[in-house]
């Protein structure tokens, strides 16, 4: 979208059905979620994921968000010709401060119907994680809440456990 010059090309904008919508800007604790996550992934899953932080997807022609993390499947081009479409994700992650209710009410719907198979929600504000899998029809079927002194699995990699310490932090 900056080089048809739709955007400026430091403006942050996510296409959401259509709609260019303006990102909010982030603060330092949502900063932190990701850079944490980042490092937690990275060391847990090496070479069998491929880490997108910040970058688009494509999950039709109206919509083409850009999570906070995207775990997909690794490809030896690292996705140069495309971006990444709802058949190469494992999991999408969205670290959420200020943007709750829009992380809840317009992105998750939108994962759901693209099929997105797990979605996670790091909820800051009430330091838990909640899990979305198995979407029909345009939602999902199963969503969970997890917290502090619990861990969790990645549906895809059922082997690999990860804490909520882990993936919050320790208490602030």
């Amino acid at each position: 979208m900056a080089t048809e010059g739709i955007i400026k090309p430091d403006e942050k904008v996510e296409l959401i059905r259509g709609e260019i919508i303006k990102m909010s800007p982030m603060g330092t604790r949502h900063a932190a979620g990701i850079a944490r996550l980042t490092q937690l992934f990275s060391r847990k899953f090496g070479d069998l994921i491929l880490l997108g932080v910040q970058n688009p997807i494509r999950l039709n022609n109206n919509s083409q968000p850009e999570p906070d993390l995207s775990l997909l499947i690794p490809r030896s081009d690292f996705y140069v010709a495309a971006y990444p479409c709802p058949q190469d994700i494992y999991l999408i992650i969205e670290v959420s401060d200020s943007t709750l209710d829009y992380d809840r009410y317009t992105k998750i719907p939108l994962y759901a119907e693209a099929n997105i198979k797990e979605v996670w929600i790091v909820n800051l504000k009430e330091e838990c994680l909640e899990v979305y899998r198995h979407p029909l029809q345009g939602s999902y079927q199963d969503i969970q809440k997890y917290y502090r002194g619990e861990s969790i699995f990645i549906e895809s990699f059922p082997a690999i456990e990860l804490t909520l310490i882990e993936i919050l932090g320790n208490k602030s």
